[in-house]
């Protein structure tokens, strides 16, 4: 009796699963753009993510930092998938991503190829989220695996849910250009609806670490991420560097989108960007954002203004010390106001700012609020005075991105509890 013929696994079409990997080990191999694009999925699944690379990206780099997950600095090697119960293969080296590939089965471990998907054990959908669910599309035809394609169909999904309607679209055209594109605090589902559109539109996106990250995880593999992440007193992509490379590939024909935190003319360098692409011929498109300013102290539920308390807020740069001699700020005017003051980017600078506000009549026992990684799931909110902040803030360990809120506002918030993604009580 003749034995049935085997076909090729990758010939049939994929079986559709969600993964629940909250506290499973997970294995990241490669630290370039597609585990920058890969890993904010895993690390919110709650996995415990180990990355195997030499090197990594800036922004792979600021979410080891963070602590969201675990780095071996080197090439992989064997055992390292011992435990685990997912990996991605995502290094340059086709050696040893089939050498890996060929461990995860003996292992029987799923594996994701980020060069082959036919010799991979499992496949990333295009995913999208609106309304508390997750759309997830996978190709059914393996021999017409189109990026674009399942991009489009989880664009539709996704659209549908947010206004209601659920229907079939195409692939939009897309204009070349720049789109200057304010991506808000951070949590995904707060960029606008343009930016978002623009986003799904994109050839080419250029991407900061206070953007927000979960955002690039649902672009098709054919987009080019361009790292421009600048880690406070680490590697940075020069302001100069990232202006010739909006110019470049928008000179090429290329959809592109500048993805900044918050509002890209809100200490953003927008206005910069937007004049070098006017001097240069770039047609180019602002998309405001919800600014961190006022939207991070709100989900931590501190109001900027408030009725009998605050009628004025004013939003300042705190990353120049007051003494320095390139501060542009007026901090003996700022200490006379009796307003909400808002500090972006001064934690390692709010002992002397605080010092500076005291000595300019500014008291001592004002309250002071630090909303560290506000709107994401990573919040947490970290209390103190003027006269205390500088200590705390060192105690505490309070690392950026945080928003510091100076004022009586901050004891408003004590009226109501659990704002936010998460709890913001931290004192």
């Amino acid at each position: 009796m003749s034995q049935p013929q085997q076909t090729p696994a990758h010939s049939h079409p994929a079986y559709p699963v969600g993964l629940r990997l909250s506290g499973r080990r997970v294995v990241v191999v490669g630290g370039g753009q597609v585990a920058q694009r890969r890993l904010p999925a895993l690390i919110a699944a709650g996995a415990d993510v180990v990355l195997v690379s030499p090197s990594a990206t800036p922004s792979v780099e600021a979410m080891v930092t963070a602590g969201e997950l675990r780095w071996e600095r080197r090439r992989y090697r064997d055992g390292d998938l011992d435990g685990a119960w997912y990996v991605v293969v995502a290094s340059s080296d086709p050696e040893a991503n089939e050498r890996i590939s060929a461990d995860a089965e003996t292992r029987r471990v799923w594996c994701v190829r980020s060069d082959d998907a036919d010799a991979a054990t499992a496949l990333t959908p295009a995913t999208g989220r609106s309304a508390g669910v997750t759309v997830a599309v996978l190709t059914t035809e393996v021999r017409d695996r189109d990026p674009r394609r399942t991009a489009a169909v989880r664009d539709a999904l996704v659209e549908g849910l947010s206004d209601g309607t659920i229907t079939a679209g195409r692939h939009r055209n897309r204009t070349p250009g720049v789109a200057l594109v304010g991506g808000g605090p951070g949590d995904p589902d707060l960029i606008t609806v343009k930016g978002r559109r623009l986003l799904a539109e994109a050839d080419v996106v250029v991407a900061d670490r206070l953007g927000p990250r979960d955002l690039l995880a649902e672009l098709p593999p054919h987009v080019e991420v361009i790292d421009a992440a600048k880690i406070p007193y680490g590697r940075f992509m020069a302001q100069e560097a990232i202006n010739n490379a909006l110019i470049e590939h928008a000179k090429a024909g290329r959809a592109v989108v500048r993805l900044k935190g918050g509002d890209p003319f809100v200490f953003g360098r927008g206005m910069e960007e937007a004049e070098a692409l006017a001097e240069a011929g770039i047609p180019c498109t602002v998309v405001p954002g919800i600014s961190s300013s006022i939207s991070v102290p709100g989900a931590a539920g501190i109001p900027v203004t408030h009725r009998g308390v605050a009628h004025e807020f004013t939003v300042v740069s705190g990353h120049v010390a007051p003494d320095d001699e390139r501060s542009l700020v007026d901090w003996a005017a700022l200490a006379a106001l009796r307003g909400t003051l808002v500090i972006l980017m001064g934690v390692d600078k709010i002992g002397a700012i605080a010092r500076a506000l005291m000595a300019h009549g500014r008291d001592g026992a004002t309250p002071v609020a630090l909303v560290q990684e506000g709107t994401t799931a990573a919040q947490r909110r970290v209390d103190a005075t003027l006269a205390t902040v500088g200590e705390v803030v060192a105690a505490e360990e309070v690392r950026p991105p945080a928003v510091i809120v100076v004022g009586d506002v901050v004891a408003v918030a004590d009226r109501i509890a659990g704002t936010g993604p998460t709890a913001p009580d931290h004192r």
